[in-house]
Order: structure tokens, then sequence, then C-alpha cells
């Protein structure tokens, strides 16, 4: 059985040659890989640069228009169709499809109720009957 101070001894012994040959290794190999490095962060580079060059120059002169602006017509706050059942704030979808010629105003939800509509289920923010 060995004693603890000799088992301490040959650890020792073990770490100084293990650290010389770690520094020998790393001589030999920290030319190759520095230039491996470097030739991967050059081709890294390299790709965002080339697509920071193939996007688009965003002009609004060249933007297109998704549809003109609206205003809001005087008549009211809520639109319905003369011959539907719902009623819509004039910005929701279901409003807009509504031709001029074909619409109710109202100037609240309660005189729309009154007068026989729901509100729409797919017109946000209108109260449930």
């Amino acid at each position: 059985m060995r004693s603890i101070q000799e088992s301490w001894l040959k650890i020792k012994h073990l770490e100084r040659v293990g650290a010389a040959r770690a520094g020998e290794a790393m001589e030999l190999w920290a030319i190759p890989i520095l230039v491996v490095l470097v030739g991967v962060a050059s081709f890294g580079l390299g790709q965002l640069s080339a697509l920071e060059a193939a996007r688009p120059i965003v002009d609004i002169r060249e933007s297109s228009r998704v549809g003109e602006p609206r205003a809001l017509a005087l008549g009211g706050q809520f639109v319905a169709l003369r011959t539907g059942s719902v009623y819509y704030f004039p910005w929701c979808s279901g409003a807009q499809q509504i031709p001029p010629e074909k619409q109710v105003w109202f100037v609240s939800e309660n005189a729309a109720k009154k007068a026989g509509y729901r509100p729409a289920k797919n017109c946000r923010g209108l109260q449930s009957p």
C-alpha cells in the first residue's frame, strides 16, 4: 500500500509533465486553429454582405397602394345593409362591402337594435345582444 504522500508526489509530477505537453500541443496547433477560425469568420461575413446586397431598397414612391382611405360618413356611427340583419362599425370589413346606396346609418347601437338589427360577430368592439 502506497502512502498518501507518495501518491501526492506522483500526481504533482504528472501535472507538471502534462502542462509541458499541453504547452507543446498548443504551440503545434495554435496557428492551424487560428487559420481555420479566421477562414470560417471570413466566410460568414461574406455571406452576410451578400444577403445585405441582395435586399431590395425600399422606396416610398414605389410602394403599392392597398386601398384608398375612406372618409367616415356623416350619417352616424354604425352602418347596416338595408335588407340585412346586422350592423357594423364603418371600418369593419363587412361594412366596407355594403354599397353606398344600400347603407342604413344609425347614431347609436340602441337605435340599430330598435330597428331590428343585431351586432356583427366579426366586427370587434360591438356589444353582443
